[in-house]
């Protein structure tokens, strides 16, 4: 049998090829950032030609630079910044437009037009998804209006995308196709009502597959390498965390924060403002589904303390610098830059500093930024917690924050509550890379899986209890100053 398993792990801001031994550890990494384009206020866009380059850029990066060839490879898996939507070309290949970038707002005011007849819920029992500018489908038809025709075209998120170029087939899986609210959460299957209320043609879809099957040959870089496996970014870190069981969660703490909880085979919905969300499919096994609360801005909210304010230089400094002072000086920060995610889902907020005061310095906002991923953390939990009945108990992390050992220690003491990070952090690319390897027999089951997952830290509460109060109810108070603000 080949030695490794490779993932690919596209994501908001950069691309990543993996490979991994049976143990999950890393053998081979490459990355490469990609452009972030703001043609207008709340508008994001990707280059998809930049992205597809970037794919093929870091596996061919990662297996030169570790000695490897595609002939190592048993499968690869593929992970992806979920939402962000495609339209290209069926005959050239060529995107038509650049990508709506999942964190994009400019279909705001279809999301109120659509509201206005049966509320933002209105899809929410077939889809599990409230009506908001973060899901596809709206963006999907932005793009078909701008490009002004439909025939010879095919839509996708981000996976599909590169599946089309990788591996010559027009596929998204279960994950992220109920990201696009176009999926019947029942079915498995595109929704002829939701395709008609949102104005999109079949014709444009790609075909629903497993999370966890052999997909394609891979063509070009990948020649000869079978695709295994597809999963949304946040349900492959789920995967990689190894939350098998209906309670297990994880959180994901990046450009944004992602915390899903395992539900099991049926989907619940929420009634506290998260979403619900497929899990995974393994093969022909029923799907699993979970509970999801988004929220839009964690590590970019550093990304803006250092890119438009210049407080800090680079994003690793702002622990240091929100180390130097004992606590925020009762300064809070709230970055609703395109509204507030979950549990609040409002389009109308925007960023606010509240509590300021002649006191304050850069290192209290510095501080009040990264406490700001907690609260919102907590705010999910809280609703999480409401929805399934069940207080959480711990709480697994992964992400690009999870280094900053003072964000960790203060989620615990905000949540009141255990925060374990795993000995490989590479969860996401871990759960894309499990998913291929179960497809093609290189793991044998889920024991398996759990057994490569192990602690490397734990974060354990010891905030005084006033104290907690006082800071979730000032926090409480400075959302309800970011509320209002945008009218689209």
């Amino acid at each position: 049998m080949r030695r490794y398993i490779g993932a690919i792990d596209q994501g908001t801001t950069s691309t990543r090829f993996i490979v991994f031994d049976r143990t999950g550890a890393t053998i081979a990494l490459a990355r490469k950032e990609h452009r972030q384009i703001y043609p207008r206020p709340g508008w994001v866009e990707h280059d998809p030609e930049e992205i597809l380059d970037a794919v093929r850029w870091t596996i061919e990066t990662a297996l030169r630079e570790a000695s490897l060839t595609t002939a190592d490879l048993a499968a690869v898996g593929v992970t992806n910044q979920r939402e962000t939507t495609v339209l290209w070309d069926r005959r050239t290949g060529r995107a038509v437009h650049n990508a709506l970038v999942w964190q994009d707002t400019r279909v705001e005011p279809m999301v109120a037009e659509m509201a206005r007849d049966g509320g933002p819920d209105r899809f929410r029992a077939k889809t599990g998804l409230p009506l908001a500018s973060y899901f596809s489908a709206l963006k999907l038809r932005w793009l078909l209006d701008h490009a002004g025709r439909t025939e010879d075209l095919a839509f996708g998120t981000i996976d599909a995308w590169l599946m089309w170029h990788l591996a010559g087939r027009h596929a998204t899986d279960v994950t992220n196709a109920s990201r696009t609210q176009l999926m019947n959460l029942s079915t498995l299957d595109w929704d002829d009502d939701l395709l008609s209320a949102f104005g999109v043609p079949r014709s444009v879809l790609p075909e629903i597959v497993p999370s966890s099957a052999v997909l394609g040959e891979g063509r070009g870089v990948l020649e000869g390498v079978p695709i295994a496996g597809i999963l949304g970014d946040q349900q492959a870190a789920l995967m990689g965390q190894t939350c098998f069981e209906p309670g297990e969660a994880k959180n994901t703490y990046g450009t944004g924060c992602f915390l899903l909880m395992n539900t099991g085979t049926s989907p619940v919905v929420s009634r506290h403002g998260l979403l619900t969300t497929v899990a995974a499919k393994l093969g022909n096994a029923p799907a699993t589904y979970a509970l999801e609360g988004s929220v839009a801005i964690a590590g970019a909210a550093v990304q803006w303390l250092r890119d438009n304010l210049g407080i800090i230089r680079a994003s690793g400094e702002i622990e240091a610098l929100a180390a130097s002072v004992p606590d925020n000086g009762d300064v809070y920060f709230v970055p609703a830059f395109s509204g507030l995610y979950a549990p609040y889902w409002r389009a109308d907020a925007r960023g606010v500093v509240a509590g300021l005061t002649g006191f304050a310095t850069k290192a209290h906002l510095a501080r009040a930024a990264l406490e700001a991923v907690a609260f919102q953390t907590m705010d999910v939990v809280r609703a999480m917690e409401q929805d399934s009945g069940v207080p959480l108990r711990s709480l697994r992390v992964d992400g690009g924050m999870i280094v900053n050992r003072l964000l960790m220690g203060f989620q615990a003491d905000i949540l009141d509550t255990p925060v374990t990070r795993p000995t490989v952090l590479e969860t996401t690319a871990l759960g894309a890379a499990y998913a291929a390897g179960l497809a093609v027999g290189y793991w044998r089951g889920l024991d398996d899986l759990r057994r490569n997952w192990s602690a490397a830290e734990t974060w354990t509460p010891g905030m005084d209890p006033a104290r907690r109060r006082h800071l979730s109810e000032s926090w409480a108070r400075a959302v309800t100053r970011s509320l209002d603000w945008h009218t689209p």
